[in-house]
């Protein structure tokens, strides 16, 4: 499990004063890049070296309070399944002063070429299961 944190800037919020929904996903990519930093390369790297991708198949976020302006927040996030050339990395979004959960949810990725062929999972991706 990874956890980052992060306030909450305004550009973040909507008219109504809180973090405009679509926000949460980004949230999510900055978690999933710290995590694959974890396997010890980075995106990147992975990219640049390795010549794969991991493009997102299937995402979900369920919303349960919202996160304001200046509230700082604490990412979680972990690998949590693998299936042949794809994995799912679940997501949790706590307020850190009051330790309420704003929101969880899921993204799916393949492993893919430059060239968008499919690719089997590196080692150093599937290693991260256990950690």
């Amino acid at each position: 499990m990874i956890m980052i944190e992060y306030r909450v800037p305004y550009g973040d919020t909507d008219k109504m004063g809180v973090v405009y929904y679509a926000n949460y996903f980004r949230y999510f990519e900055m978690l999933r890049n710290e995590l694959i930093r974890a396997s010890g390369k980075s995106y990147k790297e992975i990219e640049s070296e390795d010549k794969l991708m991991f493009p997102v198949l299937e995402a979900y976020c369920n919303y349960v309070y919202p996160a304001k302006y200046d509230d700082i927040i604490q990412i979680y996030g972990k690998l949590e399944l693998i299936e042949a050339n794809r994995f799912k990395v679940a997501y949790k979004i706590i307020h850190k002063e009051s330790d309420q959960l704003i929101v969880e949810g899921f993204t799916w990725h393949i492993c893919i070429s430059l060239e968008n062929k499919p690719r089997k999972l590196p080692n150093y991706i599937k290693s991260l299961l256990n950690s």
